[in-house]
């Protein structure tokens, strides 16, 4: 707590102190949103959590009652954000009943609504460059995200095939095949541009939709 004299005290206007209070006891979701940008913009490496907590508008021992080291400050950034989604993901993949195409077309969709089109994009990329240095958390993000990710992907493919909707096929390479798009859609939007500005990311998601479907279906239902 910094100290402050009486006089300053009263001098402080109503709005302010109450601005003042409010980051003292700055939610853990001020602390996971100013963490997301500064680990987007500066990479986990370069990122301090004296930065984290200046961005939050806290004092630095605020951010540690709730996250006691960087590690897990980014861990539950993956968590509140990217495990969240796939949670979702999760929930309506259960619940569908309609066609597997219909349902890996939501899949797709609300990656994008949901990671693709936010600041959540930006920790494919982190995880990418700086995983040899830092495995724990390359670890942490392949078993929180990419596995699940890659789980929903499965159970929609082979829910596809075994309704004779989807032909036999590698399902695991069918899995890459899907999400290397993905990916690179992610990773343009913090470095280097992959479609062309005319290119909008719903375009590109459909065309890259309606390609797949053309090869997931069997043989004698293709155009």
């Amino acid at each position: 707590m910094h100290p402050t004299a009486p006089h300053e005290s009263s001098a402080t206007a109503p709005g302010e102190a109450s601005t003042r209070r409010r980051r003292k006891d700055a939610r853990p979701s001020e602390l996971l949103a100013a963490g997301l940008e500064l680990f987007v913009d500066r990479g986990f490496a370069a990122t301090r959590l004296d930065d984290v907590a200046r961005r939050a508008g806290v004092a630095k021992g605020t951010l540690y009652l709730y996250f006691p080291s960087k590690e897990a400050l980014f861990k539950a950034v993956i968590d509140d954000g990217m495990v969240a989604a796939l949670l979702a993901a999760e929930e309506r993949l259960a619940a569908h009943r309609g066609p597997a195409a219909e349902l890996l077309h939501e899949l797709l969709l609300g990656w994008w609504q949901q990671i693709g089109s936010t600041a959540l994009a930006g920790v494919s990329k982190l995880i990418i460059s700086e995983a040899r240095n830092f495995p724990e958390i390359a670890d942490y993000y392949r078993e929180r995200v990419i596995s699940r990710g890659r789980a929903l992907l499965r159970q929609a493919l082979e829910r596809g095939i075994d309704q004779g909707e989807f032909r036999p096929l590698h399902v695991d390479a069918a899995i890459d095949v899907i999400i290397a798009p993905l990916l690179m859609l992610a990773i343009s939007r913090f470095s280097l541009r992959l479609c062309g500005h005319e290119v909008s990311p719903e375009d590109y998601l459909e065309t890259h939709f309606e390609l797949l479907l053309r090869g997931l279906r069997p043989a004698g239902d293709r155009p």
